[in-house]
């Protein structure tokens, strides 16, 4: 993960500071918002960038904001997200003020998950691709998340869920970019209903 944030600095012509990105991703309460999730999202946001002309600037922001996206997370909605762009402000203060402020924007953009920046739909498709994954994977994902929860009791981590996944089982889109629902659409909502199912 420093590898890509080095490299990615580097490209907008900044000079590396990571600060603490690898110890916060290793936080022992992280059982799926962690560096493998990162990764995962920095794969998944390239693959979809391969279907448009990004720049090698812009695919150099989508990184950041992909590594920075979760890089603050207590599991207080909004908070972590502001708390997260201020700390990739924090250590991106060598680059532009141009660059700077859409990454700041695009980890924002996670908040409601809705942008006209075309980054933030290449970034917010990639975090939700583990929707769309095999439903193997989805019960691994499923289960971490409930992890990340657990100082909830079954009947209020059940309706709270319940209510996430009918949120989203509901969208008309759930993805964005039409690369991302050929690849994930179909299977994201098999796994969801499937999921929604069991917790009824």
């Amino acid at each position: 993960m420093r590898r890509f944030w080095d490299d990615a600095v580097r490209t907008l012509g900044g000079t590396p500071d990571a600060g603490d990105l690898v110890e916060r991703y290793a936080e022992p309460h992280r059982a799926y918002h962690n560096a493998v999730h990162v990764a995962c999202v920095v794969r998944d946001s390239a693959k979809l960038a391969d279907a448009f002309a990004f720049t090698a600037e812009e695919r150099a922001i989508l990184t950041l904001a992909a590594c920075a996206h979760d890089v603050i997370y207590d599991g207080k909605p909004g908070d972590d997200e502001r708390a997260s762009a201020a700390w990739a402000r924090e250590h991106l203060a060598g680059l532009e003020e141009e660059h700077v402020a859409r990454v700041e924007s695009l980890v924002l953009a996670t908040i409601t998950h809705s942008s006209d920046d075309p980054l933030a739909h290449v970034l917010l498709d990639a975090d939700l691709a583990i929707l769309g994954s095999d439903p193997e994977q989805y019960e691994r994902y499923s289960r971490a998340v409930r992890q990340e929860y657990a100082q909830y009791d079954d009947a209020t981590w059940r309706f709270g869920r319940a209510r996430v996944l009918k949120t989203l089982l509901d969208r008309e889109v759930l993805f964005v970019t039409e690369p991302a629902r050929q690849l994930w659409d179909a299977t994201a909502r098999m796994n969801l209903a499937r999921e929604l199912q069991s917790l009824e």
